[in-house]
């Protein structure tokens, strides 16, 4: 079985960030005397657990949850949008070897996705073809960059590329940062899946996938609440012209061309997802090592992951 969401930092990447711990403002603490926490440029702190940065300790974890196909990629932490591009371009380029080198070594029972430098297009659009071409299947991206969304012509470049590559684009969410989200671990419970929302909402009614038709875009978390509110969608697309006319076909036709992992936590959820957008549209994830990961993945959300691979 495939586990198309998992995540690993190579320790080439943990030596780099210590290296400039200043420029990206990483900090390790210990909470108790058994975990660290690694927080980055003062968000998003998480648990850096074994799993994390030993690789037999995540093989290991691995097999015995029954997957015999991973599919890594860089923590969402590190995309490090904000920060200058010279800042992150070195850190794509060591992330993005360290896994091809990773990938390489296990041949056949490994896959990857590479990070791109994703607020300076052209430069990503490089970074993605260099990735690919060193074996990684596409790359891991944040729902927005630079305070844009991803309809934003801005990025058409790395777009282009994208498509031209027919690459996967795995799109996974920051936390939300709305200002009512602070209790609780709201921007983490319902914000995420709610950043995915809003991404794949735009992404669809922007006409993306259309003018894309190429790239494969993998939605995390079950693709937020999209699949849930498709029918208000679709009765948008038949009140409104200015919805309608951007659109070829229904909401409805359109949430099928994504695919979506299986990170719901919930059978019911889980199988109106597979009926709603067809069992090859969705794939085995886990969210591994995250404190929130569905451990082991599910295995009745197979059939997807052929298609999306080849």
């Amino acid at each position: 079985m495939h586990d198309f969401h998992t995540h690993f930092i190579p320790e080439e990447v943990l030596t780099w960030l210590k290296e400039q711990k200043n420029s990206v403002g990483a900090e390790w603490s210990n909470l108790n005397h058994n975990k660290t926490f690694l927080t980055v440029n003062g968000k998003w702190g998480f648990e850096l657990k074994d799993s994390f940065t030993d690789y037999q300790r995540y093989k290991e974890e691995q097999e015995k949850a029954g997957v015999t196909h991973p599919v890594i990629s860089p923590v969402p932490q590190l995309f490090l949008y904000e920060l200058p591009t010279d800042v992150t371009k070195e850190l794509v380029t060591v992330y993005n070897q360290s896994l091809a080198e990773l990938v390489h070594a296990n041949k056949g029972e490994l896959s990857a996705f590479a990070t791109v430098s994703l607020s300076s297009p052209e430069l990503a659009a490089a970074q993605l073809r260099e990735a690919m071409r060193n074996g990684l299947k596409g790359a891991i991206i944040g729902p927005n960059a630079e305070g844009r969304m991803l309809t934003d012509p801005y990025f058409y470049s790395f777009f282009e590329e994208a498509d031209r590559l027919q690459a996967i684009l795995f799109i996974h969410p920051l936390l939300c940062e709305d200002p009512r989200l602070k209790k609780r671990k709201m921007p983490n419970l319902i914000g995420v899946p709610w950043e995915t929302t809003i991404c794949a909402t735009d992404l669809l009614l922007g006409g993306m996938l259309d003018k894309y038709p190429k790239i494969k875009f993998l939605l995390a978390h079950g693709g937020g609440f999209l699949p849930y509110q498709i029918g208000r969608l679709n009765k948008g697309y038949m009140q409104w012209p200015d919805v309608s006319s951007v659109l070829e076909e229904a909401p409805e036709e359109y949430l099928k061309r994504f695919w979506f992992d299986s990170v719901l936590w919930h059978p019911q959820a889980l199988e109106f997802l597979l009926q709603t957008v067809g069992e090859e549209r969705v794939v085995p994830g886990s969210d591994f090592p995250f404190d929130l990961c569905v451990w082991p993945p599910e295995s009745s959300a197979t059939k997807g992951s052929d298609f999306l691979i080849r």
